[in-house]
């Protein structure tokens, strides 16, 4: 029986992020050199396996040259084999594996890996959200803070969650470990594609920091800004940012 893209997508994020523990594993490589293997291996598998199973789709990868064909496709494949390469080289668990379908721009279908904790978070099997604590809990780049993501965090009385990488980070907040996740350091459309997609089917809310939806599949790549939060506390944190940028 043919997968569904769900299925596909699940199955894809699992299976790179075993070949990724397997390469760390081997002891054959090093520093950049095991981060540079980990992430052409798993984009070599999850390349080859996109065009094998969906061969009438766009693909966009950070590892692989991209080509301009995606743009006349309503369906495109948007993979980062490795997000947090220097998490998953320091063999931290807060790196993860992200495989997304854009369907018309928007986030539809994805799935998050993070093989160090074992566990796959994916738009068809979504879960409720666990309950908050009293205290609001803000994630933020463990070794680059966002000025922003501080300051907000300071307006709300929050606490802030050093983590590492944006995969990580944004399934956090869909596992009820935090409940903020603000970026405005920079980031491309592989980087939040597939969190995204899973953050919203988890029934959480996923915008631009200006409030405006994400759109991916454009011909600049670029994406810079993300929230992902409770519904809640949405329109606080956006408020926030914008009284800053005022």
């Amino acid at each position: 029986m043919a997968l569904s893209d769900a299925e596909l997508a699940a199955q894809l994020a699992e299976v790179a992020g075993r070949l990724l523990l397997e390469v760390r594993a081997s002891g054959l490589f090093e520093g950049k050199a095991l981060g540079k293997a980990g992430d052409q291996t798993a984009n070599a598998f999850l390349c080859h396996a996109i065009r094998a199973q969906r061969p009438d789709d766009g693909l966009l990868s950070e590892e692989a040259k991209d080509t301009l064909e995606r743009l006349e496709k309503s369906r495109v494949w948007i993979i980062d084999p490795v997000d947090g390469t220097r998490e998953y080289g320091e063999e931290r668990t807060d790196w993860a594996v992200h495989v997304a379908l854009a369907i018309d721009g928007q986030p539809a279908i994805g799935a998050v890996a993070l093989p160090g904790l074992g566990e796959i978070l994916r738009t068809d099997r979504p879960a409720p959200v666990p309950p908050p604590p009293k205290t609001l809990r803000m994630l933020v780049s463990r070794t680059r803070p966002a000025a922003e993501a501080v300051a907000v965090a300071s307006a709300l009385g929050a606490q802030l969650v050093p983590m590492g990488s944006a995969g990580a980070k944004a399934m956090a907040v869909v596992r009820g470990e935090a409940d903020i996740y603000l970026h405005s350091g920079g980031q491309y459309e592989w980087d939040s594609c597939a969190p995204a997609a899973v953050a919203l089917a988890h029934g959480l809310h996923c915008s631009r920091i200006d409030g405006s939806p994400l759109i991916y599949n454009q011909r600049d790549v670029y994406l810079p800004d993300l929230l992902i939060c409770r519904h809640e506390h949405a329109q606080s944190v956006l408020d926030l940012v914008r009284a800053q940028k005022g």
